[in-house]
């Protein structure tokens, strides 16, 4: 009775091994496209080693601010780590439209040093912050406009399909474009446009970190160069 337990024992575990095998082969292992990921501190301690070792990451965005005041506590740590292991490395600010523009903007330059950049800046816009449309708008765009003006390049937009439909469809066709719609098909935004990159999900896995992780990939023939950060 007990070597027949310990046989079940056995094959559960070697199945359970298999399927969390199997649960890493995701989009990045089966297509030619360019992939990254972006992280704050909701994925804890990463190894980046690890991550480093994985080829089919080129890029990563790291969340460095949010609003007018608040840090993301692992920033400092994963960008020199993430430099360390060869990943080209960009930086995010987390837009908060009532938030006093100008102190968003200096919040963001305390973390965002252009020297530790190989991306373009890169703005989060999810919320209307309970606003106006036109209200909302006339924020972002001067947020953008102020950031465009610090950092002398346009930042990378990032928000999801159906905010972007609902709020900024043919409103910031200067600026590059991440979308974010988790499914297996690409979005299609309601007025048409291009954008560069596609987070396509909010659940990947990655050796090296134990928690899920928003991947994205390149669309079409776009590339990094279009988001590498320009050095005066």
């Amino acid at each position: 009775m007990k070597k027949v337990l310990s046989i079940v024992i056995n094959i559960i575990a070697f199945t359970t091994i298999v399927h969390a095998q199997e649960s890493y082969v995701q989009c990045e292992d089966t297509c030619a496209h360019i992939h990254g990921i972006d992280l704050s501190h909701y994925q804890g301690s990463v190894f980046w080693e690890t991550v480093g070792e994985n080829s089919k990451m080129a890029y990563v965005y790291l969340k460095a601010t949010e609003g007018g005041d608040r840090i993301d506590d692992t920033y400092e740590k994963n960008i020199e780590l993430a430099h360390r292991y060869g990943l080209k490395v960009g930086s995010y600010h987390f837009f908060r439209p009532k938030s006093e523009l100008r102190k968003q903007l200096e919040n963001f330059k305390t973390q965002c040093r252009p020297g530790d950049q190989d991306l373009i800046p890169m703005i989060d816009v999810e919320s209307t912050g309970g606003l106006a449309v036109d209200v909302f708008c006339d924020s972002l765009f001067t947020f953008l406009k102020l950031v465009e003006e610090a950092y002398k390049q346009k930042p990378l937009v990032y928000t999801g399909r159906n905010f972007y439909n609902k709020y900024l469809q043919r409103k910031i066709d200067d600026y590059p474009l991440m979308v974010a719609m988790y499914s297996t098909e690409p979005p299609v935004l309601a007025d048409d446009r291009d954008y560069l990159i596609w987070q396509y999900t909010a659940k990947g896995r990655i050796n090296g970190i134990n928690t899920y992780v928003d991947k994205s990939r390149f669309m079409g023939r776009h590339s990094m160069r279009e988001i590498r950060f320009r050095h005066r």
